[in-house]
């Protein structure tokens, strides 16, 4: 099976719809061939700056215009952050990411400070990842000096819905950034969110969007929903468990060497749901107790989940994307 950028909708829509048990099957199948699949990557989340966001993503707790119980703080000092790394370094952790609550990357102070940080966090031998908003591609281009990794970039949901959760960006614009950090040679983090009321066409449009990037994403994170109170996703139901599963496992066939990132949800997924998510290709995680605001399982839940399952963290850089963005 040939790596792949020319999918077509209605290819993604039959393998996506198989029987459950023979797209893990198949999913299984990919992910052993292109990916060690006993190796999952850990990866740690902080936010570096929380809340007061100008957006209004409708999933989002840090948008100002929503009243969430989110404390809002500015830019945290470099020192925090590099103590922070180094503790998910100690962890187990190989890729440590940090998100701003911005709409876009301004060139001011704050910026050069998140500079500072990923020089910082990048000399610990950590593979750094930011999450800023829109970028330039100048912007991008210093990130990529400081020795900046893989930018996470999600487009959320298919271009059909997009609107319906957010209005205050175009999907273009989601795709200019993309293309901006593809262009300073930064591996590209992007993925989604499954239960903000899309269908399962929505869930597919997405798909078929990132598997027929010029290069596939390196990192796809599948996110389920975190519905929080005083925003306007707020009633949405629990994401099943199956449906996470036909993502990551249509996510495995079409982008068989992307780390698909099993993300924001896995806090009230139990061990044998996370192993089926595994199973279907999963093979990236966050660690630590919050992903930005949103809550996730305890280090030590994890440590003894990797030892139950006989998994072991994947070491930093390495892969295809390691030869590619370290040369």
């Amino acid at each position: 099976m040939e790596i792949r950028n020319d999918w077509t909708k209605e290819e993604i829509n039959e393998i996506f719809n198989k029987p459950v048990m023979d797209l893990i099957y198949e999913a299984a199948t990919v992910h052993r061939k292109y990916n060690e699949a006993s190796e999952v990557q850990v990866c740690t989340l902080l936010s570096i700056k929380t809340g007061g966001c100008p957006e209004d993503c409708s999933y989002c707790p840090q948008a100002a215009r929503y009243h969430t119980d989110v404390k809002v703080h500015k830019l945290l000092d470099v020192d925090m952050v590099l103590d922070k790394a180094m503790q998910a370094k100690n962890n187990g952790s190989t890729r440590f990411c940090m998100g701003a609550a911005w709409r876009e990357v301004r060139d001011n102070r704050d910026f050069d400070k998140v500079i500072e940080m990923v020089s910082g966090v990048n000399a610990m031998g950590l593979e750094v990842c930011c999450t800023l908003g829109m970028l330039t591609e100048d912007q991008a281009q210093r990130l990529k000096d400081a020795g900046l990794y893989a930018y996470n970039h999600n487009l959320d949901t298919s271009e059909e819905k997009y609107e319906d959760i957010i209005t205050t960006r175009t999907y273009d614009d989601r795709l200019d950034t993309i293309d901006n950090v593809r262009n300073a040679k930064i591996s590209v983090c992007s993925g989604g969110i499954i239960g903000m009321g899309e269908t399962n066409e929505d869930r597919i449009g997405m798909l078929h969007t990132l598997a027929t990037m010029t290069e596939h994403p390196e990192s796809v994170p599948v996110n389920a929903l975190v519905p929080v109170p005083g925003t306007p996703l707020e009633d949405q139901e629990k994401v099943s468990v199956w449906d996470m599963v036909r993502m990551i496992a249509t996510a495995r066939i079409i982008m068989p060497k992307a780390m698909v990132r099993l993300s924001a949800g896995r806090v009230r997924m139990s061990v044998e749901e996370q192993a089926l998510c595994f199973l279907a290709g999963a093979n990236s995680i966050f660690a630590g107790d919050e992903l930005l605001t949103t809550p996730n399982p305890e280090v030590d839940a994890d440590k003894e989940m990797f030892q139950v399952l006989n998994l072991k963290p994947r070491a930093s850089f390495k892969g295809a994307a390691a030869e590619k963005y370290m040369a």
